[in-house]
This record gives C-alpha cells, sequence and structure tokens, in this order.
C-alpha cells in the first residue's frame, strides 16, 4: 500500500513540481504580492510599493553574500571529499551490495542520511553519488531498481542534516561572537541572564538528549519508509528507462612525479592541508573553543584540509571542485533570489506575523510544536538554515524568555522545521539533480511521504521531551 500511494504522488505532484528556477522566480513573485496585501501595515499602498521594492533591492537580494560563500564552500569541499579516490572506492563497493529495489533505497537513504549529519554537503553529494552508482550497478546486473525513489533516499541528507555536525542554527549560535551577530546586543544580555553568556554550546543542543533521539530516530525511520515505499519489480523504472543523463565520472588527476612543479605542488598541498587540519585540532583542544564551539568556518577549513590529502595532487583536487562548481551552479544564482524573498518577509512584517501568530496560539508545552511548523512554512520560501535562522532565531529566543522555555529547545524546534520542508523545495537538491541526471518532479513525491513520516517523530518528541 505504502509502495502504491508512492507511486501515485510521484505520478500526481511530480506532474504540478516545476523546475527550481522557476519556482524560485514564483515565490519571488508570490511573496511580494503578500506582503503588498498583508504586510507594511504601517504604510499607505503606493508607499508601500516603493519600499517592498527598496528593501528587495537595498537590503535583500545581497545581504547574505558571505553567507552564501559559506555554503557554497561547505558544498563544493563535500562534494570534492566524496569525488576523492577512496571515497568513490568506497561508493562503488556499497553500490554493489544491495539486490532488491527496497535495500537499494533503503542503503541509499541510510548512507546519505548518516552523512548528512556529519556534514550537510558531503551527505547531499554521497547521497547523489550512491544514488547515481546504484542505479548502474543494478542495471547492470540484471537488478530491478526505481530510480527516482534511489535519487530521493540521496537527497534525505537535507532532512537531517540541522541535527548534525553542520547544522546551521546551532553552530551560528555555539559563539558569544556568532551569536551576537544574530541575536543583537540586547538579547545576549537576555542569554547570559537565562545562563548562556557565552552562546548556546553544541551539548546543548547538537549533543542533547533531545537531538540524539530525534536525529538517531531518523537514521531508523527514514530507511524504513523508503524500504515500504520500493514498488513491485514490475513498476521499477531504471535509469535508462527514467531518461536521466547522469553526470560522467572523470578519471582521477595523476599526481606528476616527473615535472618539478607537480612534486612541488604536491608538497605544497600536502603543507596547507596540515597547518589546516593542525588548526583544527588547536581549536578543539582550546579550552576556550573546543568540539561544541564549532563554526561554519572551522567545517569549512578541515573538510578543504582533509580533501587536499584525500586527492593527493592539487591539480586532482582542482578539477574535482571545477566538477563541484558545475553541480552548485543553480544554487549561486537562487541564492540571492531567496535571499530577497527573506528581506521582504522581515521588513514587510510577515515572518514576524507568522511566528508571533505561532507564539500566541501556544502554550509554553506546544510553543516548540508551533514554532517547528512556523519554520517549516518559512523554509519553503526561504530555504537557507543560516539565513532563516538569522530572521526567525531572534523572535524564536524571545518567545522562548518570555514563556519559559528551555531555549536550545526553540533552537532545535526552529532547525527542525526548517530541515523538514526541504523534501518539497528543490534548492538545495540542484547538485543531485545535476549528478543523477534525473529532475525534481521524478522524486518529490516519495520525499513528501518520507517527510511527513519525519514530521511526525520530530513533532512527537517536540512535544513529550
Amino acid at each position: 500500500m505504502v509502495a502504491r500511494l508512492g507511486l501515485f504522488l510521484s505520478r500526481t505532484i511530480g506532474r504540478c513540481m516545476p523546475d527550481p528556477l522557476i519556482l524560485a522566480l514564483g515565490l519571488t513573485i508570490i511573496t511580494a504580492i503578500l506582503a503588498l496585501v498583508f504586510g507594511y501595515v504601517d504604510l499607505d499602498r503606493s508607499t508601500a510599493s516603493t519600499t517592498l521594492l527598496n528593501d528587495w533591492w537595498s537590503g535583500g537580494i545581497w545581504k547574505f553574500l558571505s553567507f552564501s560563500m559559506q555554503m557554497a564552500l561547505i558544498l563544493v569541499t563535500g562534494y570534492a571529499l566524496a569525488d576523492s579516490p577512496a571515497v568513490r572506492r568506497l561508493i562503488s563497493s556499497i553500490s554493489r551490495l544491495p539486490r532488491t529495489p527496497a535495500q537499494a533505497a533503503a542503503l541509499v537513504g541510510f548512507v546519505a542520511a548518516a552523512t548528512g549529519l556529519l556534514n550537510w554537503g558531503l551527505g547531499l553529494i554521497v547521497g547523489a553519488l550512491l544514488a547515481r552508482d546504484v542505479g548502474r550497478s543494478m542495471e547492470a546486473r540484471g537488478r530491478p531498481a526505481h530510480f527516482p525513489l534511489l535519487c530521493a533516499a540521496g537527497y534525505v541528507g537535507l532532512l537531517v542534516w540541522h541535527g548534525g555536525l553542520s547544522g546551521s542554527a546551532a553552530i551560528k549560535t555555539s559563539t558569544a561572537e556568532e551569536a551576537k551577530g544574530i541575536l543583537g546586543p540586547e538579547l545576549m544580555t537576555d542569554l547570559a541572564a537565562q545562563g548562556f553568556p557565552d552562546g548556546i554550546p553544541l551539548d546543548a543542543t547538537t549533543f542533547s538528549g533531545l537531538n540524539l533521539i530525534v536525529s538517531g530516530g531518523l537514521l531508523v525511520i527514514v530507511p524504513l519508509v523508503l524500504w515500504l515505499l520500493a514498488p513491485r519489480e514490475a513498476d521499477c523504472r531504471s535509469l535508462t528507462q527514467v531518461g536521466a543523463t547522469p553526470m560522467k565520472d572523470l578519471p582521477p588527476e595523476p599526481i606528476s612525479t616527473g615535472e618539478s612543479w607537480g612534486a612541488i605542488g604536491t608538497i605544497l598541498s600536502m603543507a596547507v592541508a596540515v597547518a589546516l587540519i593542525a588548526g583544527f585540532l588547536m581549536f578543539l583542544t582550546d579550552e576556550n573553543k573546543g568540539i561544541f564551539r564549532l563554526g561554519p568556518n572551522q567545517f569549512n577549513a578541515v573538510m578543504l584540509g582533509i580533501g587536499l590529502v584525500l586527492h593527493g595532487s592539487p591539480i586532482a583536487y582542482a578539477r574535482s571542485i571545477e566538477r563541484a562548481a558545475r553541480g552548485c551552479a543553480g544554487i549561486l544564482i537562487q541564492f540571492p533570489l531567496y535571499a530577497g524573498i527573506l528581506a521582504i518577509l522581515k521588513e514587510s512584517g510577515l515572518m514576524a506575523d507568522v511566528a508571533q501568530f505561532a507564539a500566541e496560539a501556544a502554550t509554553d508545552v506546544t510553543l516548540p510544536l508551533y514554532t517547528f511548523l512556523s519554520a517549516g512554512v518559512v523554509n519553503f520560501f526561504v530555504p537557507s538554515g543560516g539565513g532563516q535562522w538569522g530572521v526567525q532565531g531572534p523572535i524564536a529566543i524571545q518567545t522562548a524568555i518570555e514563556a519559559g522555555v528551555p531555549l536550545p529547545k526553540m533552537l532545535m524546534a526552529v532547525s527542525y522545521g526548517d530541515e523538514l520542508t526541504n523534501m518539497l523545495q528543490p534548492f538545495w537538491a540542484l547538485p543531485l539533480l545535476a549528478i543523477t541526471g534525473v529532475r525534481a518532479r521524478d522524486i518529490v513525491g516519495y520525499t513528501a511521504i518520507v517527510m511527513l513520516a519525519a514530521g511526525l517523530w520530530m513533532a512527537l518528541w517536540l512535544l513529550v521531551w
């Protein structure tokens, strides 16, 4: 029954899913209309139109350029790591393990989710590469596999990533410096009064009991749902039947030992890699920093260092980064559009209205749940964990203080809502679509069902914890 439901949704919802760029453009227009109708309550309509355009142009589309660069680096360094010869051999070996459509989908989903908890960029690329290679392997061995479901499984790392080491809200609030940049001086004073003068450490968020249960449970629930979604062999569509044209692997760049610059380049890259990894280890052992104070810059540095080591040659690493850049090209061009949407939502008051409605309708018990649901709605319009936390975070923290709800729990409520609706919003799926050759409409029916199961699990623990 679950498998039939998956096929039905894939064939119905999928037909309505536009290209991701068209969706971003459409959401921009819809948000502008909503802002003019329901926002800017203190302005007349003619003034509101001018203000909206100014907010979108001056304060919006260019606001998160530095954050966009951080996210792009997480993606390309994660791709380069997954694209290294050692990891590619591991992915190839794993791709030969499944024998049935259900085994294939569950395996891809588990690996994508597990690596997504380590680093969302790594999880996204490993999931995409594994989905592609499992599809190829199953077809080559004459075994049935449903390639759209495999690709949907490869995307589930974006369903769990906020509960892992690269979760934006947690790492952007783990130090006083990062937290102040988002919450501001006034809320930092309130944060100190709540016992968090130096920010909210990761042992209260990422490594909390709540998150260990929620994210650990998803590592079981998501593969199980994917297993149940596997259709009968007669309904399976292989890579060839789907008509996908996956990105081709290029052979690893050989390390040149006969030319002086080849040897020198390798030595230089190893020296820089050792320095990056050593700096990361020094950060971890610093009593004033440590693992609970990790930020996006530290993650990017160590991912860069490990990638250089695993590729061996700087030329090989550069070629891998070039391939990664092709995969994230759509994200780079759409980031300004979603930053503009975020600015409109913020300056028009629409986002505050959504958060305030959730706060007023909730009790101290249900506030995290309502915040979780509102964050899921906002994420569909603004698919950026860090960007969304930058606007909704201060509202969530202030509301939590007033209601007496633990601040780390509210942070995770926003995080869970943000990651949940990634399964309907194809923005972050663009690299996966480029690698596997499928379209967003091919996977969204399956990811929607996985989203519902995961959402129920998250909501349950936000209520009972």
